[in-house]
């Protein structure tokens, strides 16, 4: 059994019935030299592992007749390598990564560079705002949690609790800048992630903040 993740250019679909009405018009089309090198360059890394190592369900990706897609399978011990590579590869180029599988389309249009760790699905390399909305909203047990990091000491973090309240916390560089709040929904906790992420602490003013020491 194989995990997905597809591979669409930036901007080509916001929903996820646009992710599928833009796959399906795909279909039948030559694939793009922005493909096909994409393609290439995951077909050499896998080429280059010993068999047991290979990070592919098939024997190589690209060729297909699916235009400006690209369908990359793996093994389900290889998700976290090959998301890694794929964003290495596809971000630089303004592409997409769509995993059917969640029902997540991570765009990097307005992406913010960061270190994100959500505890259901693990790590990824940036945010945007529509992920922090996506990601906060959906979490879940029994990893309910989301860490947004941009340096030593610097981030930001939420746990959803058992009664659908959020805690809340910002570290920026050092111990003595630690704060936290308990917040009970989801919409807020997002905004103020994303305004964190963006350097934008207006709203952040207006909150009664504790001091957090561990």
């Amino acid at each position: 059994m194989s995990y997905d993740h597809v591979l669409l250019p930036s901007g080509a679909a916001s929903t996820l019935a646009e992710v599928d009405a833009y796959l399906s018009s795909q279909q039948g089309i030559a694939e793009t030299e922005v493909v096909a090198a994409l393609a290439a360059a995951l077909n050499k890394r896998n080429a280059e592992l010993p068999q047991d190592d290979t990070f592919l369900s098939t024997e190589s990706v690209g060729g297909a007749a699916t235009g400006a897609a690209l369908h990359v399978a793996c093994p389900y011990d290889a998700i976290g390598y090959v998301r890694q590579l794929l964003f290495a590869l596809a971000t630089p180029l303004d592409y997409a990564v769509y995993d059917p599988q969640l029902a997540w389309l991570m765009d990097p249009a307005d992406h913010v560079p960061a270190t994100v760790t959500h505890g259901g699905a693990g790590e990824f390399p940036y945010l945007t705002k529509s992920l922090a909305y996506q990601w906060v909203s959906g979490l879940t047990p029994p990893n309910p949690y989301l860490i947004v990091e941009r340096g030593d000491q610097f981030y930001v973090q939420t746990y959803r609790d058992k009664s659908g309240s959020y805690t809340l916390e910002y570290r920026d560089g050092a111990p003595d800048k630690h704060f936290g709040i308990t917040i009970p929904d989801a919409p807020t906790v997002s905004a103020l992630i994303w305004d964190w992420a963006t350097n934008d602490r207006t709203r952040f003013q207006a909150l009664p903040w504790t001091r957090v020491t561990l």
